[in-house]
């Protein structure tokens, strides 16, 4: 049996030519408002951070604080984030999504294997047996045995295949790309949890000693009322005082023990052993010297995935566009099969071979109700879609930046007042204990230095924390050490490497 029909032969020629042509798509990259420079950079005197051009070092963004702890509480995060989790299940349903999309725009080919045994009369076979009178009492039984490859192929004369490869490709690069943005979001709530509860502990050793102070000058207070040397009137002032700091401090217990919980529940790690760690590291983490960022901004927000995964989703809405309008085109497909037949009945066995070419099938859209059109509509409002989110990633990420640059800069700039502030309530305090005890100063004044000192103590443990804040926020505003691939080909995912490298 051979189906080849030869006028056929140059059709296919010439639609395999046409093949190369393709529809046109929206363009794959969008404009975004990056500004030419940062409207509030850090003094320009001092280093470059976080990275100066040299992204390995700001890979190592962490080690800069030389707390081992941190570094092993953000792997463990890592670790057990559902966010993370879900990121790599993406990775890998885009990896298949990419496979299935570039394996239609080849053959396709499949076995199969047949048999098939009977007495049917319409086999083509003449060799019934007959009775002496003429009359046929039976019919031959037949074996019939198959096997033989099917091809089929869809000829992309007009890029649609292409398009929704394309489509996936930048799918599976954007899905990369967010799970580093995953591990950097991660990372930088771990650090921000860690740091505040740092801050809690410092805190909380103001709050004890405050506290302690507080109980002492009403301890003396009171035997001196005993003795007649004190008004009642100032002892009750003294325990109220006292009071107050043990409440203050029992409620500064509390908000550690939440931050601790928090940091159980980031990592995975058990309570007590948690606990433990916490207690033996020290309470005082030396953040690096705020420095200047000489990065463009476009240099800056390049290396941010989160931004380049939106970009990659302006070029996936332009492909998904593009295979849209393809499915108003006319569209091509061949078959074909080679097949091996064996034949057998009575003594009678014959093989011979088959193959065909064909058909070949043009389908042309004629009337569909709308339904190709609406489609190519809603691509096209889609990509729209993904240019306005790539334009406010873009500038949500200027944002980040700007806020980060600024609170580092003002925290750096009130950290001497903090210091001076402190270490002259510290002395003025002082000097007033001092003349209480010789009855030269009032319990009034003692209180009002001793409240002043409090709150000064309060405010630089809160400016520290403050400034944390903004130290871990710039490293998450500049990509947290991503460094991005040179093309959508070359953006295949890695292997998840440990927080040190991050």
């Amino acid at each position: 049996m051979r189906n080849l029909r030869l006028p056929a032969l140059p059709l296919v020629a010439s639609l395999l030519l046409l093949s190369a042509c393709a529809v046109p798509r929206p363009p794959e990259k969008a404009d975004a408002p990056i500004p030419p420079a940062w409207s509030n950079p850090l003094p320009a005197s001092t280093a470059p951070l976080p990275h100066g051009g040299s992204l390995p070092t700001l890979g190592q963004w962490w080690e800069q604080l030389h707390d081992p702890l941190l570094v092993e509480l953000i792997f463990a995060s890592e670790s057990v984030s559902p966010t993370v989790a879900s990121a790599g299940a993406r990775i890998a349903e885009a990896r298949a999504t990419r496979v299935s999309a570039g394996a239609a725009l080849i053959p396709n080919l499949n076995s199969q294997l047949s048999a098939s045994r009977g007495n049917s009369p319409t086999s083509g076979f003449t060799g019934a047996s007959t009775s002496t009178d003429g009359v046929s009492t039976s019919l031959p039984i037949l074996t019939t045995g198959q096997a033989a490859l099917q091809s089929s192929w869809e000829i992309d004369l007009f890029g649609g295949l292409r398009a929704n490869r394309d489509a996936s490709q930048a799918r599976l690069a954007g899905a990369d790309a967010k799970w580093h943005d995953a591990r950097v979001s991660v990372a930088a709530e771990t650090a921000n949890t860690y740091l505040a509860e740092r801050a809690c502990r410092r805190q909380l050793a103001v709050s004890s000693s405050d506290a302690q102070s507080r109980a002492e000058t009403a301890r003396l207070t009171d035997l001196s009322m005993r003795a007649g040397f004190t008004a009642p009137a100032d002892a009750a002032l003294a325990r109220a005082s006292a009071a107050e700091a043990s409440g203050r401090l029992t409620q500064q217990r509390a908000q550690c023990a939440v931050l601790e919980q928090a940091l159980v529940s980031l990592t995975g790690i058990e309570a007590p052993v948690l606990k433990a760690k916490l207690e033996a590291a020290p309470i005082d983490v030396a953040l690096p010297a705020v420095q200047a960022v000489h990065s463009v901004p476009a240099e800056a927000l390049s290396q941010r995935p989160d931004v380049y995964a939106a970009e990659l989703g302006v070029a996936a809405a332009s492909a998904d566009a593009g295979a849209a309008l393809a499915q108003r085109f006319p569209r091509l497909t061949l078959q074909g099969s080679i097949a091996t037949v064996q034949v057998r009945t009575g003594g009678f066995r014959e093989t011979f071979d088959t193959w065909t070419i064909g058909p070949l099938a043009l389908n042309l859209p004629i009337f569909d109700g709308g339904t190709l059109a609406a489609n190519e509509a809603a691509a096209k409002v889609r990509y729209d879609e993904a240019v306005s989110q790539y334009r406010a990633s873009v500038r949500q990420a200027v944002r980040e930046v700007e806020e980060a640059l600024i609170n580092l800069r003002s925290t750096d700039d009130r950290a001497e007042d903090a210091e001076t502030a402190v270490r002259n309530y510290q002395a003025s305090f002082d000097a007033t204990q001092a003349r209480f005890s010789t009855g030269l100063a009032s319990l009034f004044d003692l209180e009002d230095a001793r409240r002043t000192l409090f709150v000064s103590q309060t405010s630089r443990v809160s400016l520290q924390r403050e400034r944390a804040e903004a130290w871990v926020a710039l490293y998450r505003a500049m990509g947290g050490g991503w460094s991005r691939p040179e093309s959508v080909a070359t953006a295949a995912p890695a292997a998840a490497p440990s927080p040190s490298q991050e």
